[in-house]
């Protein structure tokens, strides 16, 4: 239900006036946002036909994608004329740069490593973007279900993404990066024809890039702020440790340790301690 302008204004009065907001008033202000972005980004490109019995992607093992236009994007990054949807927030996250950590600096001076140098990330900083968004207004897409390979396995509700976080792996000329899903694009949110089953990307401004990589991804495989590359989708237990594996609340591996570290502190045993031998 459309969101009373009267009732955003009061959201954003009380925001900036520090007066208590009511939980109910800032989901319903956070909806709008996204809505607002992805209306951007429809006006960007036309919808897509709405899809037919087609089912994309009904094995586990996931295909490559081969010789995509790749483009780099970052948490913060303003709009400019070939991309016109700016990233300070994500499809999926109204507060991304906040809750990222803050300004995610593609450029070398600002950088320290894979990471930004200013602050350490909260979130994983190898990420992506591909062009579908599985949740649109706050409702899961019909067709959702049919074409999402994992939608089974980790549905919870309706208009909640199954998509957000999920890994995959990007290819440059050999060497492999691993990254999560956290947002959509370039341009589109609506090509699951490509993202799960077998077309190419469609034309856009930027020469049909079907990829965005984050500077992480960027600086590991050592591509440019406009390359091609390879990907497909992979299963947790398929990515390998890396630079990758170190930061996030997002992070499956960041997740897995803190797992460890409690159960440890609650039997009372260092996780690195050596077990006990007799004389």
């Amino acid at each position: 239900m459309p969101v009373p302008k009267l009732c955003l204004f009061a959201v954003v009065l009380a925001l900036l006036t520090g007066s208590g907001v009511p939980a109910l008033a800032v989901s319903e202000f956070e909806e709008r946002a996204l809505q607002l972005r992805e209306s951007v980004l429809l006006r960007v490109e036309p919808r897509l036909p709405r899809p037919t019995a087609q089912r994309a992607g009904n094995n586990r093992r996931y295909p490559w994608k081969t010789n995509i236009v790749t483009t780099v994007f970052w948490v913060g990054e303003l709009p400019t004329q070939n991309n016109p949807v700016p990233n300070t927030k994500s499809s999926w996250d109204t507060e991304w740069v906040h809750n990222f950590g803050g300004y995610d600096d593609p450029d070398a001076s600002g950088r320290r490593g894979y990471i930004p140098a200013r602050f350490i990330p909260r979130q994983n900083p190898f990420y992506i973007a591909l062009p579908y968004n599985d949740v649109t207004l706050g409702r899961t897409k019909p067709e959702a279900p049919r074409v999402i390979p994992w939608f089974r396995d980790e549905f919870e509700r309706a208009g909640k993404t199954v998509c957000k976080s999920r890994w995959l792996v990007v290819r440059h000329r050999g060497r492999e990066a691993y990254a999560q899903w956290e947002d959509c694009g370039p341009f589109r949110t609506d090509h699951w024809q490509y993202v799960f089953g077998n077309q190419r990307p469609l034309p856009n401004l930027n020469q049909g890039a079907g990829l965005d990589i984050s500077p992480a991804v960027r600086d590991y495989l050592g591509m440019k702020g406009k390359d091609v590359a390879d990907w497909r989708f992979v299963e947790f237990k398929e990515v390998p440790r890396g630079p990758w594996a170190q930061y996030g609340d997002n992070n499956d591996f960041v997740q897995q340790r803190r797992r460890t570290d409690v159960r440890f502190a609650e039997s009372g045993t260092r996780p690195d301690a050596k077990p006990a031998t007799s004389n």
